[in-house]
């Protein structure tokens, strides 16, 4: 009697028994809500920076971008990055670490600018340098453990 064949998909044996091995890591999980929260946070800096800087200081403009995504970003970090409430240890934390990334933001925007970079264009190099550094701080301040 002919064999009869099971034509449906089904996952090979290698991968089922490896299946739990090819979870995300939670890292890396909470590096793309980190990724999707700062686009959101950047994009707001920089539509207030582009908005303002024809008619003040960049330097200003760029610090009241800053601002306003700042206070948007730890809100959406603590909440949907981390999965964590906020509270003042952690304001205080995400507060310092965004002190620092604060301070390389103004270093790298007026290099970028003295290297002739526009000043619509200079926060665009800026943002690559150091979001980076950005997620290992925030990370420190929201998964360390007290």
């Amino acid at each position: 009697m002919p064999q009869k064949y099971n034509y449906s998909v089904t996952m090979p044996n290698f991968a089922r028994a490896n299946a739990p091995y090819m979870k995300p890591s939670p890292t890396l999980l909470a590096f793309a809500r980190f990724v999707l929260v700062g686009t959101v946070a950047t994009a707001v800096h920089y539509a207030v920076y582009y908005l303002l800087q024809p008619f003040i200081n960049v330097n200003v403009a760029y610090t009241a971008g800053y601002a306003l995504s700042f206070v948007l970003n730890f809100y959406l970090t603590a909440y949907f990055t981390f999965g964590k409430a906020p509270s003042w240890a952690r304001a205080f934390g995400f507060g310092g670490a965004h002190l620092i990334n604060y301070l390389l933001h103004l270093v790298l925007l007026n290099l970028f600018l003295w290297m002739g970079l526009s000043k619509p264009w200079a926060p665009l190099p800026v943002f690559a340098v150091a979001i980076p550094v950005n997620f290992l701080l925030v990370r420190f301040v929201f998964t360390r453990k007290k």
